[in-house]
């Protein structure tokens, strides 16, 4: 009787064992099923990005302009006796204009076009009615979890905001904002003619001097748009600056409009860039 019921548990055991075996090989199966198609979309996505990004670079005009009687310097008191400061470099530099109206004919959420030295940065960016879709959907509007550079809602596209604010994905394959990165290395920063970004809108054509670079947890602080004194505002900015990794020696004030370009570092990091205003020229 006792071998029988010892024959019937290993039996048991074993079944249960099996089971359990049989259990993890189809979580197993179904997680390497998973990752393949994860791995299958993200590459989809990217050939998808690539294409149109290199369609729209062939077919943009990006011109670079000299100074005119329009253009504008915003000229930097604290620096009228520091000649060798590089902002005396930056601001003879010349802009970027390319045809927005020709690029808003493929899509009407196109505001302008972002340059960003020795990066792959060079695209058009869009605004809409959040700060949702473009993080789903690509240039031509169809779904692409790589998603495209975008203005804030928040902001007027024609930057007379104080904080003006662009956001990417951080890709992987360097596409969208995944190469802003390069901004923390000691070789980006040596090389100053790095810091300067160029926007050309349908308005206006403008500079920026990058004064802070760094990485930062997951926060809606640097992303403030609306100030309620200057006080508040050059408080910010002393804030934002402070958390740079690298010392650009630039002067920030409350009469500095910024840009800002968002991206992510990792699932809970930003990697954040803000830059001045320098220079503009209206169109």
């Amino acid at each position: 009787m006792k071998n029988n019921v010892d024959k019937k548990s290993i039996v048991r055991k074993k079944k249960i064992k099996l089971i359990l075996i049989s259990f993890l090989f189809v979580l197993f199966t179904i997680g390497l099923i998973v990752s393949l198609l994860e791995i299958f979309f993200w590459s989809n996505d990217n050939k998808n990005i690539l294409k149109l990004s290199d369609d729209i670079s062939k077919n943009t005009d990006i011109k670079m302009v000299d100074d005119d009687k329009g253009t504008e310097i915003i000229e930097d008191e604290s620096l009228k006796n520091d000649k060798n400061n590089v902002y005396w470099q930056f601001i003879k530099m010349p802009l970027i204009d390319v045809d927005i109206e020709k690029l808003i004919e493929q899509n009407d959420d196109t505001v302008g076009w972002i340059n960003v030295n020795n990066t792959n940065i060079n695209y058009p960016f869009m605004q809409t009615n959040d700060n949702k879709y473009y993080l789903t959907h690509a240039f031509d509007k169809s779904w692409n979890d790589a998603g495209w550079l975008f203005l804030d809602y928040r902001n007027s596209k024609d930057f007379s905001g104080r904080n003006n604010i662009i956001y990417g994905h951080s890709r992987l394959d360097k596409t969208m904002f995944g190469s802003l990165h390069n901004v923390l290395s000691n070789d980006w920063y040596t090389d100053k003619s790095n810091h300067v970004i160029r926007l050309s809108t349908q308005i206006e054509n403008t500079m920026w001097q990058v004064f802070s670079v760094y990485k930062i947890p997951e926060e809606t602080y640097y992303i403030t748009t609306d100030f309620s004194n200057d006080t508040d505002y050059s408080r910010f900015l002393k804030k934002i600056k402070s958390r740079s990794v690298h010392n650009f020696g630039v002067n920030v004030s409350s009469s500095d409009k910024i840009l800002t370009l968002s991206t992510c570092s990792s699932n809970n990091k930003r990697l954040v860039v803000h830059a001045k205003l320098i220079k503009r020229s209206y169109k």
